[in-house]
């Protein structure tokens, strides 16, 4: 009797596991994009409507559906600057369709922030290269805001006006959670 309490307690353990491990593999997410930076590395951009920041990041082969942007950002002003998150397709050398069809509006605080912006409500599923970038909603006339960054890492592209252009040295510490989906 004993022997078989063992069994199946063993039996009931080893399920267990196995459905834990096969949860898990369901929901496999994983960071794409540039490390996450603190410090003194900094680089500003001027607050000015429909200009963007943004990087380039690899989503890999299999589709994945961006989950959350996180990125650090000094905000020297009294006042908070609300920006909208664009995802775009990176074809060839330049970026092309936005993929995100759904306005996803964040916020920069006064002070020093890393901000985490919620993009799993767009439903954004993408494989291969892509640009994420955040368009700022409005000109503000104040000091400019100091994002983190990283050297050496793919750079930082910029659109002020009409083309986008890659400030090839220095990334911005965009990166983006995203989740294989089947």
């Amino acid at each position: 009797m004993k022997l078989k309490q063992l069994n199946l307690k063993t039996l009931l353990v080893t399920l267990i596991l196995f459905v834990s491990a096969t949860l898990q593999a369901q929901d496999k997410t994983k960071v794409i994009g540039n490390k996450p930076r603190e410090g003194s590395s900094n680089f500003s951009f001027s607050v000015t409507k429909d200009h963007q920041v943004g990087v380039k990041m690899n989503a890999g082969r299999k589709p994945v559906q961006l989950l959350k942007l996180n990125f650090g950002v000094k905000n020297p002003n009294k006042d908070s600057l609300k920006f909208k998150v664009n995802v775009y397709e990176f074809t060839e050398d330049q970026p092309g369709e936005n993929l995100a069809k759904e306005r996803i509006i964040g916020v920069m605080l006064p002070g020093k922030n890393r901000l985490n912006i919620d993009l799993s409500a767009a439903n954004i599923v993408t494989k291969g290269p892509i640009l994420v970038a955040i368009e700022f909603l409005s000109t503000y006339k104040g000091s400019e805001p100091a994002f983190s960054i990283g050297l050496f890492n793919g750079g930082t592209y910029r659109h002020e006006g009409s083309e986008w252009e890659k400030t090839p040295v220095a990334g911005v510490d965009f990166n983006v959670l995203v989740k294989q989906v089947k």
